[in-house]
């Protein structure tokens, strides 16, 4: 019979899967909204008040970009207001994914817009009033320079994966990340283990940080998976520290028996998978920057192309700057349309994850029949699982291997007796 396993233990968990720092990115978009609208009206109504159609047009401008953002805003919002409507079965995770792919069609929608009046006047010069336009494009690089300051306040979140252990045994290990070494403490000194796979298939490395140097004859390492599986390592003396023949199969989660001198020291390797990558990017504030960073190259641009215009009467580089900014504008344009649209149809935020996942459950013999990885919002990833086992193990049990993903914020493990 297959046993079926639904989220969290308990009958009713929660669906919020909302990104870190959710509310500080929303406060921090109004608060770019109010800078930009303050100063559209200030350059309509000064326009007006001054005869300066240049000034009316750049406040126009200047709606359109508060438009954008505050579409993002309104987005943060309402996946805030809404985080527990049982409506949604998935939660509102993806509201700033949603915003972020239509802020995208209108980014490219603007570059196009932009290059096709860049290259009408390339072709059909139109007098520029040079002292109008340049303090305007200064004005607008300024705005967004601010805006942009005051997007940065927030955290952004990286991650890679880390191996959290500490050992115990004989002796005294400790340990710290995946990447540091665990330090053992025996009667000849003390010696560091670690797992070492930076541009290399990984390889247990140990060297003596005190006391006489090691001696690869003498030492092995056998590894003890949780499932009981066990493998044993030789060692080689590569001039300063010694390391594995052979590789480390994959998850680096095991406890790690070192055998020298007569005494076994154990070390532990736990390993967690944090966020990394597409899986945890806020799209939604990720479009709020690209718009503003959008505006400030074009600012840019258009300054540069103004000035060297009047300076030397090359008419010809304000479209010019027009068309290389359209061009910048269309590949942000392009590349947020894919990362979002990706999410929104549900491809797998992560393969690397998956791989991993795979070899997490099928290390003991079992088989993964069937995986399905969705993003559910910014740093939360949703899976369902086929495992089929010749054993009696439940889902829990799958539950506990998986849960160094700590990205899986919502499971459902189905599983089946093999034939």
């Amino acid at each position: 019979m297959a046993t079926n396993h639904v989220g969290a233990f308990s009958a009713h968990h929660s669906h919020v899967f909302l990104g870190e720092g959710h509310e500080a990115s929303e406060r921090k978009t109004w608060a770019v909204i109010w800078l930009c609208g303050a100063m559209m009206v200030a350059e309509i109504v000064g326009g007006l008040l001054f005869g300066s159609i240049a000034l009316v047009a750049d406040g126009m401008h200047m709606s359109t970009h508060a438009g954008a953002l505050l579409l993002a805003a309104l987005a943060y919002t309402y996946a805030r207001k809404h985080a527990d409507d049982a409506r949604f079965t998935f939660g509102t995770g993806k509201f700033g994914d949603l915003a972020g792919f239509t802020s995208a069609i209108i980014l490219a929608m603007i570059a196009l817009l932009i290059g096709y009046e860049a290259v009408s006047r390339l072709f059909a010069p139109v007098p520029i009033h040079f002292a109008q336009a340049i303090p305007i494009a200064c004005l607008g690089l300024a705005v967004n320079l601010a805006s942009a300051w005051l997007l940065s306040g927030g955290d952004h979140h990286h991650g890679h994966d880390h191996s959290h252990g500490h050992g115990h045994g004989n002796g005294h290990a400790e340990g710290h990340d995946h990447d540091e070494a665990h330090r053992i403490a025996t009667p000849r000194g003390i010696v560091a283990l670690e797992v070492f796979e930076e541009g290399v298939p990984p390889r247990f490395r140990l060297r003596a940080e005190s006391g006489p140097a090691l001696q690869a004859k003498s030492i092995t390492i056998e590894t003890v998976r949780p499932g009981g599986a066990r493998q044993l390592f030789s060692l080689v003396d590569r001039g300063g520290y010694l390391a594995s023949r052979d590789e480390i199969p994959e998850p680096h989660a095991f406890t790690a028996n070192v055998q020298m001198s007569g005494e076994t020291y154990a070390v532990v390797f736990e390993e967690h998978e944090h966020a990394h990558g597409p899986a945890a990017r806020d799209n939604n504030m990720r479009a709020v920057i690209v718009h503003v960073m959008a505006d400030a190259a074009v600012s840019v641009l258009v300054i540069v192309g103004l000035i060297l215009a009047r300076s030397f009467g090359w008419l010809w580089m304000d479209p010019l700057a027009g068309i290389v900014g359209a061009g910048v504008i269309a590949s942000w344009s392009y590349g947020l349309i894919r990362d979002t649209g990706a999410i929104l149809l549900d491809m797998n935020p992560d393969p690397r994850m998956a791989s991993h996942m795979r070899q997490t459950i099928e290390g003991d013999g079992d088989r993964l029949a069937d995986l399905h990885l969705w993003r559910l919002g910014p740093g939360h990833l949703g899976a369902i699982l086929c495992v089929v086992t010749p054993t009696q193990r439940n889902a829990d049990y799958y539950r506990a291997k998986l849960a160094r993903f700590q990205l899986l914020s919502h499971l459902t493990i189905e599983v089946k007796p093999s034939a």
